[in-house]
């Protein structure tokens, strides 16, 4: 497929808004590719804990993927900045597969966070065992959509170039790809909403 069909696709996912605004109560249904479901809702500020019960549970190579580095768990300032949204500047979504031990499970994480120029930089992360079944890129049509009506031009992200899975949705999803003059090991991922 060239790359005009793959952003008419983008384009024609952003024209219907899951959520108007998003509210802590708004939630979707999914049904993905192997017959799980998932619940796409926005982040919320009680969700510290299955954040980070998320992150810890990604294996080292999508906690890099996403992170860009090595770690084990969030740190606890990261912890708070990504539960403490404010749905204007900083808009993040989850996929909620039930519950353990009385915690939402979370299975992937997507936001975006706004810049003073009408930019976004995005980001995203699926479990493990979760990977390949259209749910990265069910979370990022639904962050383009929102970022779209809320007067974002362009959404940007930064992939690691061996990170082929997330390179091939980008392009499937119409992004342009450069590599980073500054740092060889990074391709910068670009939508025009």
């Amino acid at each position: 497929m060239n790359a005009s069909g793959a952003a008419t696709r983008f384009a024609t996912a952003l024209a219907s808004p899951p959520w108007p605004v998003f509210a802590p109560s708004a939630g979707e249904r999914l049904i993905l590719a192997d017959g799980r479901g998932v619940r796409l809702r926005p982040v919320q500020p009680g969700d510290a804990a299955a954040e980070q019960a998320f992150v810890t549970a990604l294996s080292p190579a999508s906690r890099r993927r996403r992170f860009h580095g090595a770690m084990k768990q969030l740190p606890e300032s990261v912890l708070r900045a990504m539960t403490a949204i404010d749905f204007r500047h900083h808009v993040a979504l989850v996929a909620e597969a039930g519950c353990v031990d009385g915690a939402a499970r979370l299975v992937a994480d997507a936001r975006y966070v706004r810049d003073d120029d009408g930019e976004a930089e995005f980001a995203v992360a699926v479990a493990d065992d979760w990977q390949g079944l259209g749910l990265g890129r069910a979370l990022l049509q639904r962050l383009g959509r929102h970022a779209r009506l809320s007067g974002v031009a362009t959404l940007r992200g930064s992939v690691l170039a061996d990170n082929g899975p997330m390179l091939a949705l980008m392009r499937s999803l119409g992004a342009r790809l450069r590599d980073d003059p500054a740092d060889a090991t990074i391709v910068q991922a670009t939508f025009s909403l």
